[in-house]
């Protein structure tokens, strides 16, 4: 059965083929938001993945350059691992749709979103998220659905619905919620010091929008959605859950969660473990299902103790924060450190500034942003949760930390005009235990200006959690949420920013959706927080950016040439470039538009790279002053050059005030002398005089 649906969506036709493409899939749909054009699906295993006690879903985000009319690069001429964009298109689709499959679904679900065309204007991050909710919604997989997305950009203090690639560049705000028909369940953003009321008047301007989808799309389930098929539902062993509580009791449950430290809480809980073990020591069935049972337990009693005694597990208030301290400068010789600890979540942050050719270069399809100056890369060990495993490389999760640090410092950041570095920020985790994300802005703010970046203010960031009752108004938020509210709680509501504004948020859930007064209560609560975070902590260790870069980072002149004399500049096949790189010892850069990057550690030989470009640079006129070596005797003179690739004749007349008979009888190779110009004689060649110079 094949059926077309359209709608208008922000000034753009919003189009969905259904059964047309990709029968085979649970669901599918073709759809297309302006020319860019996705096929996204769903599937679903026929059983239950064995020996797993979590639902076992993938997201995929697969990216085609033809999608953009282009070629892939490398040897292999076809793309190869996703790309970080890809990844964190992965991680946005995820995060909304997880809560809303049911918690005991163990089928292996896979949504695929297969890019074939780009509109500029209409992106496909955002097609990709309304085709996964769809192609879910209407197939015969177990979902709450459906659900919608929608972006929000910020132009003049005026909130712009799915902005095009050109008022995305100009916005303050790149916001996306997704929703249910009644509440937010998603929030991903990146703002330049937005005020928490804009915000959330932004949020929900999106959440309208997101309804008016929904309804549409309801439609389209009503004509085309498949009825839900019945599945294995995951059960404990029966009787077991009451065995452990029974057992162990709620008396020492709870102290046994309650500890200030991890490492403790867990020895607690180990030693229940080992406990029951022995005395369902006969009961296979028990024991398969024990783990899970004292997991259960747990979160039952932490849930309790916090919704209804207001006791957190390490005993703190409801809006307290952890023990905070702060430390700059403690690895010696790179360009910038820092170190943020809050409770046993502990980053430290290295900052390298190099060349502005260092950038990262981007392939993908986005045709706007071609490289990427400011790069922030998390790394998560597993020591630093006390486990054991290989490193394999960043994940999805190292991947997502990183770009959302990013996002948060980005709008703090000088221009390349002001600050003409490529500034790599990497947040090594020390020790986790709850939002190392925020810790790594903390510490990345402070490493930034340690190394001399002058950022235009500070910036902090906080998390939030929540634990919820049987009523939308039963609940209570935490603030500065640590691993074990997470785990057990429904929220990861994360906000940075500076004293003015938010520059960055993203909200996790595990509930179908907030309230407006949970978003409001959970901004608020962040803002309080990452003031005093600001001021009793970051800036006692640092307040202000340092004057100058460290004396190890590279030291940059930027210089502007003439269009036109690049090539004489760079020369024929780099000759010039590269004898002034080669003589000075530095790195040099020239941009299309003429401005030049002079990178070296040195002050006098920059300086002098930057005298013979200014040189090759100028027009010579009759009485400037220059100095030179002399590379050429003839019988007529001798060839002065006075920058790489730019010469001029003395005539032997012109060399000494008495006459001269040979012109080796006063200068040699390699002497260096002031000439003064005469302007070009008949051959158009520079000529000097040195007998004139006054």
């Amino acid at each position: 059965m094949y059926k077309q649906y359209e709608m208008e969506l922000a000034g753009r036709t919003l189009h969905i083929d259904v059964g047309r493409v990709a029968a085979q899939a649970n669901g599918a749909v073709l759809i297309k938001y302006g020319d860019t054009t996705l096929l996204s699906t769903a599937t679903a295993s026929k059983k239950p993945r064995e020996g797993i006690d979590f639902f076992p879903l993938s997201v995929e985000y697969s990216e085609r350059m033809y999608a953009v009319g282009k070629v892939p690069g490398g040897f292999l001429k076809r793309e190869g691992r996703p790309s970080e964009n890809a990844v964190l298109t992965d991680r946005v689709i995820d995060r909304p749709m997880r809560p809303l499959f049911p918690k005991d679904y163990r089928n292996d679900v896979t949504l695929e979103n297969l890019v074939m065309s780009v509109d500029p204007d209409c992106a496909p991050e955002l097609v990709a998220m309304l085709g996964s909710a769809l192609a879910t919604t209407i197939s015969d997989i177990p979902f709450a659905g459906p659900i919608a997305a929608t972006q929000m950009g910020l132009i003049d203090g005026e909130l712009i619905v799915n902005p095009t690639t050109d008022q995305s560049n100009e916005s303050d705000l790149k916001l996306t919620v997704a929703s249910t028909a009644e509440k937010v369940i998603m929030i991903e953003a990146g703002a330049n010091e937005v005020s928490d009321e804009k915000m959330i008047e932004a949020i929900y301007k999106a959440h309208e929008q997101n309804t008016q989808i929904i309804a549409f799309f309801q439609k389209i389930v009503d004509e085309c959605g498949k009825e839900k098929h019945d599945y294995e539902h995951f059960t404990m062993p029966e009787g077991l859950e009451e065995a452990v509580q029974r057992e162990i009791g709620d008396d020492r449950m709870e102290e046994a969660v309650f500890a200030d430290e991890k490492q403790v809480r867990d020895e607690n809980i180990a030693k229940l473990t080992e406990e029951l073990a022995e005395k369902f020591a006969d009961n296979e069935e028990y024991l398969a299902g024990l783990d899970t049972a004292i997991y259960n337990y747990q979160k039952k009693t932490v849930r309790k103790m916090i919704l209804r005694d207001h006791k957190r597990p390490d005993g703190r208030a409801i809006d307290q924060i952890r023990p905070l301290s702060a430390e700059v400068d403690l690895i010696p010789r790179v360009h910038g450190s820092a170190m943020f600890t809050r409770g046993q979540t502990q980053i430290c942050n290295v900052v390298t500034l190099a060349p502005v050719s260092e950038a990262q270069r981007i392939d993908g399809l986005d045709l706007t942003f071609t490289s990427k100056r400011y790069m922030h890369q998390y790394n998560f060990p597993s020591y630093s949760v006390g486990e054991t495993r290989p490193s394999r490389g960043p994940g999805r999760r190292e991947i997502g930390h990183g770009a959302l640090a990013e996002k948060a410092l980005i709008p703090v950041l000088p221009s390349v005009e002001d600050f003409p570095y490529a500034i790599r920020s990497v947040s090594e985790t020390f020790e986790s235990n709850g939002s190392t994300s925020q810790a790594s802005v903390c510490a990345s703010s402070m490493a930034l200006m340690a190394a001399g970046v002058p950022t235009k203010a500070p910036v902090a960031g906080i998390s939030c959690g929540l634990v919820t009752g049987d009523t939308d108004d039963d609940y209570l938020v935490l603030t500065d949420i640590q691993g074990l509210e997470d785990f057990f709680g429904d929220m990861d509501f994360k906000v940075a920013g500076t004293h003015e504004g938010i520059t960055a948020i993203q909200m996790d859930i595990k509930i179908h959706g907030l309230t407006r007064q949970i978003v409001e209560e959970a901004i608020r609560r962040t803002h309080t927080a990452r003031d005093y975070i600001l001021d009793e902590v970051m800036a006692k260790a640092i307040d202000r950016p340092r004057d100058q870069v460290n004396e190890y980072a590279p030291k940059i002149i930027q210089m502007q040439i003439d269009v036109d004399k690049i090539g004489d500049v760079v020369g024929q096949r780099g000759k010039n470039i590269n004898e002034i790189i080669d003589r000075c010892d530095v790195k040099i850069d020239i941009e299309e538009d003429g401005s030049v990057f002079i990178c070296g550690t040195d002050q006098a030989n920059m300086d002098k790279a930057k005298k013979y470009i200014e040189i090759i640079n100028t027009d010579f006129e009759q009485g400037q002053l220059l100095e030179g070596t002399v590379v050429s005797i003839k019988e007529f003179g001798a060839f002065i050059e006075f920058a790489p690739g730019k010469e001029g004749m003395v005539h032997i007349s012109k060399i000494a005030k008495q006459r001269i008979r040979r012109v080796e009888d006063v200068l040699t190779l390699g002497d260096h002398v002031k000439v003064v110009c005469l302007g070009k004689d008949r051959m158009g060649r520079m000529s000097f005089s040195i007998k004139d110079v006054k």
